[in-house]
């Protein structure tokens, strides 16, 4: 009998356990009025993710958006304070400004709750010091959601660069942004506090160099360059009259050189690279077409193209990437993309472009 019972009382342990498990991350979103607020509210698979609820005090834009993915209103909170004692997230999702993402983080990490932003991670390095010491103090995960860092085609040139396909990488070139945010029709909340220094630390600098200080960081895992050279331009003063909207930023290694090219100003919209190394080049085209040319004679070559299928699981989804990171499904390598180690070094390099633009000196970096 007391076998039996032992046996009985195991499986039913095990059940809980494998119950416990299976259960969705609690979620909660901070802030609705960054455009990629989409992604989650529109999600398809939610198996793996429970949204419990949403602060956002513009009630106008919370029913349109909610109205919009059929959610219900009762999600609404007016503060993080409130949010969390009533729905006990596990994790938090920002969604509002640049500037909003320390505060989340303070109200997050000394109650145990993960947190993903959107890139990049702050309005500026002491921020972003700030949130790394938070998390680290209360042992949360603390991760910067890039579109770029699920596309294929950056995966694929990562393996090919470390591989030696192409020889020693000498240059990059970055190229990401559009045409401008009243062309592509960006939503108007989105682009008041976008446009706003104060809220998102500065204009197509902050927002689309990000992309290639972070993948940049992640190709030479965690190795700094030497110095950040950065020139500004604005050519829409009377869309973007406080920001930048066009910037060119140079980053100089012991060996090779980065040129990473954000804007608000280009012709289509982009996020593609170029990777030149000693005996071919790898050209990243866009999220699923790269082609690597092997360098013949003077200026013949041969080419090799891929056409890539989306990553798996949970790689080819940022929530569901976050949602293994919380459950311990999944830990992420040093320098990845999503990782605090690479986004504070993205930040310093940020941080540095900002005033080599505005002083119209090179910034050197310490390691």
């Amino acid at each position: 009998m007391i076998f039996k019972y032992c046996v009985t009382l195991v499986a039913i342990l095990s059940l809980n356990t494998m119950f416990a498990q299976e259960q969705p991350v609690r979620l909660g979103i901070a802030g609705l009025s960054h455009g990629h607020v989409g992604w989650i509210l529109g999600r398809d698979n939610p198996d793996d993710i429970k949204l419990v609820g949403i602060v956002e005090p513009n009630k106008e834009l919370a029913k349109r958006l909610l109205d919009q993915h059929g959610l219900s209103i009762d999600l609404i909170y007016d503060s993080m304070e409130e949010m969390i004692a009533a729905t006990n997230p596990e994790a938090v999702a920002a969604f509002g400004t640049i500037y909003d993402h320390l505060s989340v983080v303070e109200a997050c990490a000394p109650k145990g709750i993960h947190v993903m932003v959107e890139k990049p991670l702050a309005i500026s390095l002491d921020h972003a010091k700030k949130m790394a010491e938070l998390a680290r103090k209360y042992n949360i995960h603390l991760l910067t959601n890039y579109e770029t860092s699920w596309y294929p085609t950056n995966v694929k040139a990562y393996e090919l660069l470390n591989d030696g396909a192409i020889g020693d990488l000498r240059k990059v070139i970055v190229r990401d942004g559009h045409r401008g945010m009243t062309v592509v029709g960006t939503d108007s909340e989105f682009v008041q506090w976008l446009t706003d220094p104060a809220l998102s630390g500065g204009g197509a600098l902050m927002d689309f160099g990000c992309y290639g200080a972070n993948i940049m960081t992640w190709l030479l895992h965690g190795k700094k360059p030497n110095s950040v050279t950065a020139v500004t331009q604005q050519l829409q003063p009377e869309v973007n009259p406080k920001v930048d909207d066009d910037a060119t930023i140079i980053l100089k290694y012991d060996d090779k050189m980065a040129l990473l090219q954000p804007s608000w100003n280009w012709t289509i919209g982009r996020k593609d690279m170029e990777f030149y190394g000693t005996t071919g080049v790898i050209y990243s085209d866009n999220h699923h077409q790269l082609r690597m040319r092997k360098a013949e004679g003077y200026d013949g070559f041969s080419e090799e193209t891929f056409q890539l299928e989306e990553r798996q699981p949970p790689f080819d989804d940022p929530f569901a990437l976050f949602a293994a990171v919380v459950r311990g499904e999944l830990k992420l390598k040093k320098f990845d993309p999503y990782s605090l180690e690479n986004n504070l070094i993205t930040m310093e390099i940020l941080d540095a472009a900002l005033k080599s633009a505005h002083s119209g000196r090179t910034i050197e970096l310490k390691d």
